[in-house]
């Protein structure tokens, strides 16, 4: 429904019945909505039919809209993009009497198919041809890749980037200055693209990111190339998250698992091409060209969504000008929010690897950004267009679905930091092989994920990869926890199975919930802020857990590593000894068999101590998943 009754319908609904329709409903049917189940097969007898007619053409008469079928049976209130043709208008009056016979027929007969559970929805939301929207998709998952090969074989070369500028000790910016930028911007151009549209913010950030790559390429300063990543980030970050709510624009909710799963295809893809390839373009062609050949392919995207992107896809309003949109965007919101996320970033990554946590600068950022995030959230409630709109962090089940992403992303990070730290420090493997014992891991998320966009599609269910992704997080931290040293290495690579599957259905299934129970026209904001606070988990993961290792690590190192005045173990060799072994893990293996044991128990005490930390989080992400209600997509025809 549309016009006044749709502005009504959707400011009495409650996340927990997002069912489209249910005002056409009898009471008992609707308690069944309400129950989050499909309805049974019955026929309707002469006199509900009728109401349901009467109904349907009263609502269409005070829109202006003809009688029209129901889209989906999960939701209610979904608009689709102007220009899209799939509301269109018509003048009564002195119509034709046959053709609105015709139309309330057309119409009796969905409002059957629907609540018979037979009706299927139509494959794409605007009104195109196959042909053009496989370009744009291909394009997208282009892009894609390239984002994702662009950060594999960042995190693989950066070594020998940093060895050819002479500043290696410069190594932490190039992650934290992509990071900064990309968590930032997120927000911002999702509310943006609300008002002037997807395409032109997209294809700005998509050539932004183009060009921030080739200067990559021709940097000739570590500080050329530091600030390169940091527009590259400003770039990738906009063109993902737009990128991914163009596909929610385009392919009706019902179907976004298995266009997920394609997704998860390439992201999987794209990180072991980086893997595989990135070491080895460096050491043949140059790392400079590690970046030189995503340019091209970067082009010819940008060049087939010019032509093929419709220009009104994502307005849900009446189109603005630049300027119109930059007069109403909520920039006291987005500058705190920028403050916030910024020094959140700076102190959380800097603190314990560069600077010591108790240095000025780091705890100057922490409070800097502990101010300004209650700031921002003040701001949110008195903006009109919210970059975040609160209800969305307040509100079952949208909350509990964001901040039980917001925990995975923590959970994954913790682990993929802490993994490789006792490959190398209690296994004492190289990097080289602590790296290839995660491709396993790695291999069984993409797998799981795109498994649970396609079973997710068939099904039509939702929580289900939720429960299960959360549970097998929760599994999987406490196998982690007791993992213990002389094990064979396909025991270990055992244990990382049960969290790497609960990463590949959480952040799939979480992703396409959200987008279930909200409204069409509020895509943009609501991916927009679930990759912001995804990224804030990565870091906050990576941060929290180091800082917990670190220093359960320093006491358990000065609980077992025993001085010995005999042989001229004294207090300053043991402090020196802590020293080396805290900055290096290379150190552990060189050092003598008797103190190298006493290191060792350390790093594995210490491990073990965060891992069992994470537990603590991971059961916070069942108990805000146990009372999530959600819908099904619909029934299968």
């Amino acid at each position: 429904m549309h016009g006044t009754h749709d502005d009504t319908a959707s400011a009495e609904r409650t996340d927990e019945t997002p069912h489209e329709g249910t005002a056409l409903l009898s009471k008992s049917q609707h308690h069944r909505y309400t129950e989050g189940l499909e309805l049974e097969d019955e026929d309707l007898d002469a006199n509900e039919s009728d109401l349901l007619l009467a109904r349907t053409a009263s609502h269409s008469e005070a829109s202006g809209l003809a009688p029209q079928s129901l889209e989906s049976s999960m939701l209610r209130g979904r608009r689709y993009s102007k220009g899209s043709g799939r509301c269109p208008s018509t003048t009564r009056g002195s119509e034709d009497l046959e053709a609105v016979a015709e139309s309330s027929s057309s119409s009796r007969t969905d409002v059957e198919a629907a609540l018979a559970g037979q009706y299927s929805p139509r494959e794409y939301l605007i009104d195109t041809n196959r042909r053009q929207f496989w370009l744009i998709f291909a394009s997208i998952m282009s892009t894609f890749f390239i984002a994702c090969f662009d950060g594999t074989i960042m995190a693989s070369s950066h070594p020998v980037i940093t060895s050819y500028f002479h500043s290696s000790n410069s190594a932490s910016w190039l992650s934290t200055a992509f990071l900064l930028t990309s968590t930032s911007v997120q927000p911002m151009v999702g509310r943006f693209s609300d008002t002037i549209g997807r395409k032109s913010p997209y294809l700005v950030t998509m050539g932004i990111f183009a060009a921030a790559t080739a200067w990559c390429a021709l940097a000739q300063s570590m500080t050329s190339f530091i600030i390169a990543r940091a527009v590259c980030g400003l770039g990738a970050g906009g063109m993902m998250s737009l990128g991914s709510i163009i596909i929610s624009d385009l392919v009706d909710i019902s179907r976004r698992g298995t266009y997920q799963s394609y997704a998860n295809v390439v992201y999987g893809l794209a990180s072991a091409s980086g893997a595989a390839f990135g070491g080895l373009m460096a050491d043949t062609l140059g790392w400079r060209w590690e970046f030189g050949v995503q340019v091209f392919p970067l082009l010819i995207s940008l060049v087939i969504c010019v032509f093929t992107i419709p220009k009104d896809l994502g307005l849900y309003v009446d189109r603005e000008s630049f300027f119109q949109a930059m007069k109403a965007f909520d920039f006291s919101g987005s500058g705190c929010l920028t403050m916030s996320t910024t020094f959140l970033i700076l102190g959380l990554n800097l603190g314990g690897n560069v600077l010591p946590w108790s240095h000025p600068f780091i705890i100057a950022s922490l409070v800097v950004s502990a101010i300004f995030f209650p700031m921002f959230l003040y701001a949110e409630s008195l903006a009109k267009r919210p970059i975040m709109p609160l209800h969305l962090l307040w509100h079952s089940p949208r909350a509990n679905i964001i901040m039980s992403n917001f925990i995975a992303s923590f959970l994954l990070n913790a682990i993929l930091f802490n993994i490789p730290l006792f490959f190398q420090a209690v296994l004492l493997t190289t990097a080289t092989e602590s790296g290839l014992l995660l491709v396993v891991p790695s291999t069984v998320s993409s797998v799981i994920g795109t498994l649970t966009g396609l079973l997710i599609t068939w099904t039509r269910r939702l929580k289900w990869p939720l429960w299960l992704g959360s549970l097998l997080y929760l599994f999987g931290i406490i196998v982690l926890a007791g993992m213990r040293r002389g094990w064979p290495i396909w025991a270990y690579l055992l244990c990382l199975v049960p969290s790497s599957m609960g990463q590949g259905f959480q952040f799939p299934g979480t992703f396409i919930a959200v987008l279930a129970v909200s409204e069409q026209e509020e895509q943009a904001v609501v991916t927009s802020t679930l990759a912001l606070w995804r990224a804030l988990g990565s870091v906050l993961g990576i941060a929290c857990s180091s800082l917990v290792v670190q220093n359960a690590l320093l006491v358990y190192l000065d609980a077992y590593v025993q001085l010995d005045p005999a042989d001229g173990r004294n207090g300053e060799w043991k402090k020196g000894i802590i020293e080396k072994v805290r900055s290096s893990v290379e150190v552990v293996a060189g050092l003598e068999s008797n103190v190298r044991e006493q290191v060792v128990l350390s790093y594995e005490a210490a491990i073990r101590l965060t891992f069992w930390c994470c537990v603590g989080f991971a059961v916070v992400s069942v108990l805000l998943i146990a009372p999530v209600k959600l819908p099904r997509l619909g029934a299968r025809k």
